[in-house]
């Protein structure tokens, strides 16, 4: 189970928002809860295993309006309560196969809460094999809605979709296994995929200088998310699996649900050229993802701007990886900035860093789970990449990938 940042589980409590993979409860005691208690907090993480996995968080009570938003957080002896071994076992004598969860106890500004961390299921679903009062019953599959609901799986449709998910992590395990055996032997290159993404990552560039038309001498900031291998995806499932990660972002304008809305069908993907800012994104159907905006020439770079934009990217490319359901899979992120030659970057305090070269360009990669978990994180790392090529200082490094705020336009 990968681990996660304290910045990632402060932002996880204060969401705000029940959903298909969040759910909050008021303060409680394992050791206090009924069997019926219990029950219903294991059926919310079967029913989180079963959809992308997600986060079932202790210690956010509801207001009037029934909204999670009274972060009360947990005592001391209610937090000790839920010991990660006690709690497990009982879990998962009511479950098969067993849930992959942990527990986390995070003090968030003063106050602890408890938040279990559950994954999806990687091979089969999960199912109840113990009843439990009337929460759960055995044999049943309970899974996650939209609309933030733990049911049972009631519809022919919402089996299929069980089926198919673990049909297709099946697949994804068998690929990898002769992936490996073919490149050991030789008999595979990674060349073919290669050219293909670089040649869908140029014809993605030309085709927004065509409709934009920016100045020559633009700033052109490139992100590109390169699957392991190229994938088959329908564009149904790609503007879902969009829609679906656009639901966690921070509501940054340049990156909100106007995005979904206004996104349109290409023969090859799901494309969204912004009407009013100076930027396009496309979603392929080989899962590859490639952003591409222009600063105005000779502008100078916001760093608060900049700090927010790749909080939101990085947010958005971890969702976008768990609703296409990769999860062994470790994508290469690609950032670059091209004429960047005497352009400033403005972090106070002090003077702004100035890049000398004229093209900006680094990558890594990642597992698609780890760029779940951590989006601050990977946020940071960009922005450090980015600062340093701007020759800021560290205390102006520091402060660019701080906590991010704001929702600055960043392509006018």
């Amino acid at each position: 189970m990968e681990q996660f940042t304290e910045q990632f589980l402060k932002e996880v409590v204060y969401r705000g928002i029940e959903s298909d993979e969040l759910d909050y409860k008021a303060a409680q005691s394992w050791t206090a809860l009924t069997r019926g208690g219990r029950g219903k907090i294991i059926r919310h993480l079967i029913a989180l295993a079963n959809n992308k996995g997600g986060f079932l968080v202790i210690g956010v009570g509801e207001d009037q309006a029934g909204r999670p938003s009274l972060y009360t957080g947990v005592s001391d002896e209610e937090c000790a309560s839920f010991d990660p071994s006690t709690v497990g076992t009982f879990v998962n004598r009511c479950v098969e196969p067993p849930i992959d969860f942990t527990i986390e106890r995070p003090l968030i500004d003063g106050k602890r809460f408890v938040i279990f961390i559950v994954k999806p299921f990687t091979q089969l679903p999960h199912v109840c094999c113990n009843s439990v009062d009337t929460e759960l019953s055995t044999g049943v599959f309970y899974i996650r809605t939209p609309e933030a609901s733990s049911r049972p799986a009631m519809r022919a449709i919402e089996m299929q979709q069980l089926i198919q998910r673990a049909m297709r992590n099946q697949r994804q395990q068998l690929a990898r296994v002769l992936r490996g055996i073919l490149y050991e032997s030789g008999s595979l290159s990674s060349t073919s995929s290669e050219s293909q993404f670089a040649d869908m990552i140029d014809s993605s560039a030309e085709f927004f200088k065509r409709r934009k038309n920016p100045p020559k001498e633009s700033v052109l900031f490139q992100l590109s998310l390169l699957p392991e291998t190229p994938g088959t995806f329908d564009l149904t499932g790609l503007r879902k699996a969009a829609a679906d990660a656009w639901r966690w972002n921070p509501g940054i304008n340049f990156f909100d649900g106007e995005n979904i809305e206004n996104a349109y069908l290409t023969n090859v993907s799901l494309r969204f050229m912004a009407s009013q800012g100076n930027w396009m994104w496309q979603l392929y159907k080989t899962g590859l993802f490639h952003c591409i905006g222009a600063f105005p020439p000779g502008s100078t770079i916001d760093g608060a701007t900049l700090r927010a934009w790749c909080l939101c990217i990085a947010n958005f490319l971890g969702r976008l990886c768990t609703a296409l359901g990769w999860q062994e899979e470790q994508p290469l992120l690609r950032i670059e900035l091209f004429n960047v030659e005497n352009v400033s970057l403005v972090c106070p305090p002090g003077t702004p860093g100035t890049c000398k070269i004229g093209k900006i360009e680094f990558e890594f990669r990642r597992s698609a789970a780890d760029l779940a978990a951590g989006s601050s994180a990977h946020a940071a790392k960009m922005l450090k990449s980015i600062g340093e090529r701007f020759n800021l200082t560290d205390s102006q490094i520091a402060r660019l990938t701080g906590p991010c705020s704001g929702n600055e336009g960043l392509f006018r």
